[in-house]
Parts: C-alpha cells; sequence; structure tokens
C-alpha cells in the first residue's frame, strides 16, 4: 500500500490520506493562545514581498493546481489564502500545499471516516477547544486558519520536528507512511524555486 500511494504521488495523482488530530489535554495558556490566533480579525494583506514575487509564485503554483481546480478565480483565492495562512503561522506554503495534497487531495467539502473536514481535514473538536462554535470547517479561509495554526502548535510542541509534528497532524505519531507522503507531495510537486533576479550593469 505504502509504494502504491507513493507510486500515485509521484506520478501527480492525488489519493486523500486524511487521518485524525487526537484531542489531547492542554493547559488554559495555550487554549488561549489558539483562539487568539484563529480569531485574529485583522484585515488581511499582502503576504508577498513584492507584487512581482506574488505574480511569479501565483503564476507558477496556479499552473501546477489547474487539473485539480479548473476555475482560475478560485484556484488563484485558494493559493493567496494558503499563502497568507501558512506564512501568518510561520510555516512555508509549499510545506501546507503538500499536506492539502495528501489530506484532502483539494476536495473542499472533504470528510474523513473519522469527521475530518475540509482542505486541511480538520477535526471538529477543534472548534469545541478553541472556543469558536460558530465557525465553519468547510469556509476556505476558516479551514487554513485552523489547519494552519495546529500544524504550528504541534511544531511548537515538537520543538521544530517536522516529522514528529506531521505525525501528530495525521494522528500517526511515530509512523513515517504519512510524513513521508507529505515530504513527497511538496517536494516532488509544490517545491519552488525563485526565478533568478535579472541583474542590470551599467557600462
Amino acid at each position: 500500500m505504502r509504494r502504491l500511494i507513493t507510486a500515485l504521488l509521484l506520478c501527480g495523482v492525488s489519493a486523500a490520506y486524511a487521518g485524525a488530530q487526537k484531542y489531547e489535554p492542554m493547559s488554559a495558556s495555550v487554549r488561549a493562545a489558539l483562539h487568539k490566533a484563529v480569531s485574529d480579525s485583522r484585515p488581511a494583506v499582502s503576504s508577498f514581498r513584492t507584487p512581482m514575487e506574488a505574480a511569479d509564485w501565483l503564476g507558477e503554483m496556479s499552473r501546477r493546481l489547474e487539473k485539480r481546480i479548473p476555475n482560475r478565480e478560485y484556484r488563484i483565492d485558494l493559493l493567496r489564502s494558503v499563502h497568507y495562512e501558512a506564512t501568518r503561522a510561520g510555516l512555508d506554503p509549499q510545506l501546507v500545499l503538500g499536506l492539502i495534497q495528501v489530506e484532502s487531495a483539494f476536495r473542499k467539502y472533504a470528510v474523513s471516516s473519522v469527521g475530518a473536514r475540509g482542505y486541511m481535514q480538520v477535526m471538529p473538536f477543534w472548534i469545541k477547544v478553541i472556543g469558536r462554535p460558530e465557525d465553519s470547517l468547510f469556509d476556505l479561509r476558516t479551514n487554513l486558519r485552523y489547519g494552519c495554526t495546529i500544524l504550528r502548535h504541534y511544531l511548537d510542541i515538537e520543538k521544530g520536528d517536522l516529522f514528529r509534528a506531521l505525525g501528530r497532524y495525521n494522528g500517526s505519531l511515530g509512523k513515517a507512511e504519512y510524513p513521508n507522503l507529505v515530504r513527497a507531495a511538496w517536494q516532488n510537486h509544490w517545491n519552488y524555486d525563485k526565478p533568478a533576479q535579472l541583474v542590470h550593469s551599467s557600462r
């Protein structure tokens, strides 16, 4: 099974591999910090440093995502949102795209057998843990905000160990299959080399 899923990823075929984050008791201060992170209602601003950087990244990622999401307007909105929420949480946007590919195969309304929802397959218990019962995990930005906040939380718990943080995210801590799938999707499909900057010289 591992070889089959890996082969599908290498060939560019998405196979959803959603797991389930597990509830773990946490201190009131951690819950408050998570609530604050998810509730941040500051107006979204561009997470790109320059318009050129935005055009390059969105153009390249849009090309790669086109087969999965044909509607260009929605595709660009999703990519902008992924870049914003990932950057806001201190995550690599390409890593988040790899995680989404593995978790939901870019299906907005995906629901796993254990109830995880949306692009980043967030478990509903997080709504209660964080204290925002009005949130919908099928809303694009809400799902990305929760997913990126949760992955950042797990990275902090694991002191930056991505392998273990991904295991926690998927509910498979200590097992290699899921972290390896996310890394493969990230590196083989979403790895991004920034275009070389033109250097102008005067004579």
